[in-house]
């Protein structure tokens, strides 16, 4: 298990994480989200044990990462610009890994040939970029890490390799337990592959839930009334409403059946509730309006 309590890092006197505090399950999907300097890329530098916090605690298992030996060879990362000696070659980044990671198998090395087709005699820094992230995910998932932590892991990947990677590391969680964080811009396709979900924004975690629970409590009502009304139960925490014509709808935080059983009261000729995206979910949780699309006329 992962954990951040009350983490806090200055950086010249900017607060990039302010007592940021977040619990990834064992053998858990956690997607991390947010907007561009949220504090996602800070507080995952934490988890790999590149920063020191200023304080509070980061811990696997309840043991500190920093200058943790024992429990770096227990996790692999793949940042967004991921590193390589530029004149090595696929099979010699292996090498190096292999020194490092005790569970390195060299079975899964070359089974792995069947799934990204690439050379693994020729320099890295000679493909692609594409290729490289490939390369990454070919050696990391070699390691056979307990602990996963991806910032941005699909870029650059065609669609069919996303959902090959994707593929492979949905089965290392079911087969092995791994743990994986993973962060990405990308909500679409966390949706389809997380568990659990934290959001940050201004270097604090705002909330984490399991994506059941998000969807479960937030909920988008189309509701129509005969004679026009407009007038919804009280209390209800309306979070965001707006119409076209006699339809509005309504983005309500609460209990799905409590709120359907409220606005049925009134006897709607329309009333349907939709599951929120985790896009949509993202939005109106860091404010609603003000993180929607704005028209400027030139």
């Amino acid at each position: 298990m992962l954990q951040a309590n009350k983490v806090v890092k200055t950086f010249e006197g900017f607060r990039a994480l302010d007592e940021a505090t977040l619990t990834v399950p064992k053998g858990s999907v956690y997607g991390l989200v947010g907007p561009n300097g949220a504090g996602k890329s800070t507080i995952i530098r934490h988890f790999t044990g590149v920063y020191r916090q200023d304080s509070g605690e980061v811990t696997v298992d309840g043991q500190p990462i920093y200058e943790n030996d024992d429990i770096k060879r227990r996790l692999c990362v793949i940042p967004d610009d991921w590193y390589y000696f530029p004149q090595w070659s696929i099979r010699e980044m292996a090498g190096l890994y292999e020194g490092m990671y005790p569970n390195f198998s060299r079975e899964r090395y070359e089974k792995m040939k069947e799934v990204f087709p690439l050379n693994d005699k020729q320099m890295i820094r000679r493909m692609s970029k594409g290729m490289q992230k490939q390369a990454a995910f070919w050696l990391t998932m070699c390691c056979m890490p307990e602990v996963l932590v991806l910032d941005e892991p699909v870029d650059g990947l065609d669609p069919v390799m996303r959902r090959q990677v994707w593929s492979l590391l949905m089965g290392d969680v079911a087969e092995r337990g791994t743990t994986v964080l993973v962060s990405s811009h990308n909500l679409r396709e966390l949706e389809d592959v997380c568990d659990h979900v934290g959001i940050m924004n201004k270097g604090k975690v705002l909330l984490e839930r399991s994506l059941s629970d998000l969807q479960d409590n937030t909920v988008k009502l189309q509701v129509a009334f005969a004679d026009g009304d407009t007038a919804m139960p009280e209390g209800l925490d309306i979070v965001h409403h707006e119409h076209i014509g006699r339809v509005h709808t309504y983005i309500v935080r609460g209990d799905r059946e409590e709120m359907l059983a409220r606005v049925a009261a009134l006897q709607p000729i329309l009333l349907e509730a939709i599951p929120l995206t985790l896009e949509e979910i993202f939005i109106y949780e860091l404010g609603g309006e003000d993180y929607a699309v704005k028209e400027i006329v030139l």
